[in-house]
């Protein structure tokens, strides 16, 4: 009989009724604002910490390194590496990464609306510190404040979106966060273009800024409806039912309202989630909630768009340029996020993984062998090459924007049972931050050590998560979020590790 439940869930899937509605639009907008910030605070800090009035005050040793009249070529590669420095970036992230896991848990007692809520909060706080800070101390602590923000945001968000998404449009609805992301992006590199001729509280209006877009998710958050699927995990079923048909636009919901009741029913059999998450049934979406976000920052796009000012003046540019180009790549990864957005439900999530892999490779190695040939013992990059190593870098953030930038936030928070789901969303979000933290504190080490070289280590990686794509990651385009466990069971590999439909309803209600 057990098996029996879960083949009629399965056969539910085709009932499944729902149109794009209005209010579900415009929650999805409102949650997405979590990914408008994480951006801002991905691009601001890299046109900050190229600004002199910010390095004069907080780290003159790398305004007297950058300035210095002596410097040689290789020096160049080296004049920001200070670790210092790399924290004022990096502890955000491993505060986020801290944070995720006290967000795994309001997440699943209290709700993805509240979660939200605390994490636009903690960015008002980080914002209005790090706009006022006097010394480092103040500064950083804002900076943690705003990792809380992102633990809590980047938990919930992508999350709410999957959740309130019908399933054929759920790829394009959850690509919303990324698309405000490379929106927060853009901005902070227009922001930062504007602000380093006010001097010298130019990157005081850059870091206060933040609490723009932090009041639009704190204060739209309390209007957001909670999802039907957190309020029948949470016994609330009435109300996740009337919620369900709101945002489904139709009273005929039964078919997917079943399938939140029977996965439900199994959640409230499971205590301890990240116990659970270890079991046979969940091992594959273990794999992809560790390997997809450790592979979206292997690809070195936060390395480039964090640092990309620093990047660029390292290569050469002047300071004007090298935010002019930050604002071009800014740009281009909206644009980016706007075709993953119109594909993602038409071509699927695999093809685009392989076709970005591909693209990223061969700007990456292309940048290392224009750097290795033309940038030896010169001051600084020919205008043309320059030029071309704009170009490339363009069509590398190209290749990030339509394929991992979003889908490797897209496909964890798709693919989790719902009695594991904030976990398996927590170990996403943590295993994105620790690698965010360990390459924003390694990169300008690396850039120093490696030289163009730093281009080809990350080509490597893009060319071996493109082939783990290949192998090992199923299709989920249009596949109900209750109904991804038979994905797994009809994949070549992973049916051999998933426990088949008959014996695993009696699994999942042993599981105390």
């Amino acid at each position: 009989m057990a098996g029996a439940a879960f083949i009629g869930a399965d056969e539910r899937a085709s009932n499944y009724e729902a149109r794009i509605t209005i209010y579900v639009v415009l929650a999805c907008i409102v949650a997405a604002s979590g990914g408008l910030l994480f951006g801002y605070d991905i691009g601001i800090s890299g046109g900050v910490t190229s600004m002199d009035p910010f390095l004069k005050e907080f780290f003159p040793v790398v305004y007297r390194r950058k300035h210095s009249p002596t410097a040689s070529t290789d020096d160049h590669y080296c004049k920001y590496d200070n670790q210092g420095l790399a924290a004022f970036t990096s502890s955000l992230y491993i505060a986020g990464l801290i944070a995720t896991f006290g967000a795994s848990y309001t997440t699943r007692v209290f709700g993805r609306k509240p979660t939200i809520l605390i994490g636009g909060c903690a960015f008002l706080i980080g914002a209005g510190l790090n706009a006022g800070a006097v010394n480092l101390a103040m500064l950083i602590i804002g900076r943690i404040m705003l990792g809380v923000g992102v633990g809590f945001g980047n938990q919930a968000v992508p999350v709410y979106l999957s959740e309130m998404a019908p399933p054929k449009f759920r790829g394009g609805l959850n690509m919303l966060f990324q698309l405000a992301t490379t929106l927060g992006i853009l901005i902070a590199n227009c922001v930062n273009y504007g602000t380093q001729n006010i001097k010298p509280g130019g990157w005081r209006l850059s870091l206060g800024l933040a609490a723009v877009p932090a009041s639009l998710m704190t204060f739209g958050g309390l209007f957001l409806p909670e999802t039907p699927n957190s309020l029948v995990q949470r016994g609330h079923l009435k109300e996740g039912k009337a919620i369900l048909e709101k945002i489904r636009g139709t009273t005929s919901v039964e078919a997917e309202y079943q399938d939140l009741l029977e996965a439900s029913d199994v959640a409230k059999t499971v205590k301890h989630p990240f116990r659970n998450i270890f079991k046979p049934r969940s091992r594959p979406q273990l794999v992809m909630a560790f390997f997809l976000p450790a592979f979206q920052l292997l690809t070195g796009i936060n390395s480039i768009l964090s640092y990309a000012p620093v990047l660029f003046q390292s290569l050469g540019f002047g300071g004007s340029a090298s935010l002019y180009s930050s604002v071009l790549t800014g740009a281009v990864i909206v644009f980016a996020s706007l075709l993953t957005i119109a594909t993602v439900d038409r071509w699927g999530r695999r093809k685009l993984f392989m076709l970005g892999g591909v693209l990223m490779v061969v700007c990456q190695v292309a940048i290392a062998i224009i750097l290795a040939v033309k940038y030896q013992g010169q001051e600084s990059l020919s205008k043309q090459n320059s030029a071309l190593v704009v170009v490339l870098v363009c069509f590398f953030v190209l290749g990030f924007g339509w394929s991992w930038g979003g889908l490797g936030w897209l496909v964890p928070s798709e693919i989790f049972p719902l009695e594991t789901r904030s976990a398996g969303q927590s170990i996403t979000v943590a295993v994105n931050l620790l690698f965010t933290f360990a390459i924003a504190q390694c990169f300008l080490a690396m850039l120093c050590a490696f030289k163009f070289g730093i281009f080809l280590f990350f080509a490597a990686w893009e060319a071996i998560m493109t082939l783990y794509v290949f192998f090992l990651l199923p299709e989920t385009m249009n596949v109900p979020i209750e109904e991804m466990i038979n994905v797994w069971r009809k994949h070549w590999f992973w049916k051999n590790v998933v426990p088949p439909a008959s014996v695993d309803r009696e699994q999942q209600l042993a599981v105390k």
